[in-house]
């Protein structure tokens, strides 16, 4: 399972971004839809719910499960594995978009369409973006989302890393932030209830949203790359795990934050070790 995160929307006046959405004001696409029948944000309890260590041994295994390197503390994997023994283990869910082999397993309707019925692709990945447009919709996406979170739990992980928060980027107008933050809303009481903690994966312009939508810390790619590790520490208060894709990220990552974030490289496939690409950087 490669990495996203150099595909992403990033760098681009997130700062001003970020502050508009916190203000309530964003407007991306058609206008805001009616979120009533929903429940209120934040509303999920969050006893029980363990957090992530600061500045702590890190290590991105999503392609992959192997046995982590000596001083990891926290490791990031796909639902489909077993947590770290004695670890603060992420559970990573494609949330947002289907895996291309998925695609089939869902229901027709909750594949994102556009005007001609055709249904709207991340290129990049080609994964369908999941139809999250309505109350409705959102409801039915994410019991089945929820599913996979109770299987993290079930596993004993301590969090869970909903994939693809910026999907509406990539949506050509037919969602909106509102649409995905009412969404990951749904996810984190969910998983608040299952006594997981929930991260917000990338997607800068929305962390001025982050406890009003319940999201307790963050997995971030190349804030280094993109110097947005400064404004993910302040939305987070330090509590943010990052993974750089080239040594010049780590480089500039390590500079302003080594002391205070989670921090590693790894390489883009997010390979394992007996892998030739493999490649797994602290400094």
């Amino acid at each position: 399972m490669p990495a996203k995160g150099v595909m992403r929307v990033g760098g681009l006046g997130t700062a001003v971004l970020a502050a508009t959405v916190a203000m309530g004001l964003v407007s991306c696409g058609p206008a805001a839809r009616d979120t009533r029948s929903e429940p209120s944000p934040g509303a999920s309890s969050r006893a029980g719910v363990r957090l992530p260590p600061r500045h702590a041994g890190f290590d991105y295994q999503i392609g992959g499960a192997y046995p982590p390197p000596s001083g990891v503390r926290i490791v990031s994997r796909d639902r489909t594995a077993d947590p770290a023994p004695g670890l603060y283990s992420i559970c990573y869910v494609n949330a947002f978009q289907a895996q291309p082999d998925a695609r089939a397993s869902w229901p027709a309707d909750l594949l994102l369409r556009d005007r001609h019925g055709s249904v709207v692709v991340d290129e990049d990945w080609d994964e369908p973006l999941l139809d999250i447009g309505t109350p409705a919709k959102r409801e039915r996406v994410a019991a089945r989302i929820n599913r996979w979170i109770d299987g993290c739990a079930a596993k004993g992980f301590d969090a869970v890393e909903p994939d693809n928060y910026d999907s509406y980027t990539r949506s050509r107008n037919l969602l909106t932030a509102n649409d995905a933050t009412a969404f990951i809303t749904l996810l984190a009481q969910h998983a608040h209830a299952r006594h997981l903690a929930i991260a917000q994966k990338n997607t800068l312009e929305l962390a001025g949203l982050r406890k009003r939508a319940g999201l307790d810390f963050a997995v971030v790619e190349e804030c280094g790359a993109y110097d947005e590790c400064g404004a993910y520490a302040k939305a987070f208060d330090d509590r943010v795990v990052v993974v750089e894709y080239t040594d010049e990220g780590l480089r500039k990552a390590r500079a302003g934050f080594g002391d205070r974030l989670s921090i590693v490289r790894r390489d883009l496939q997010v390979s394992t070790p007996d892998s030739d690409g493999y490649v797994r950087k602290e400094r």
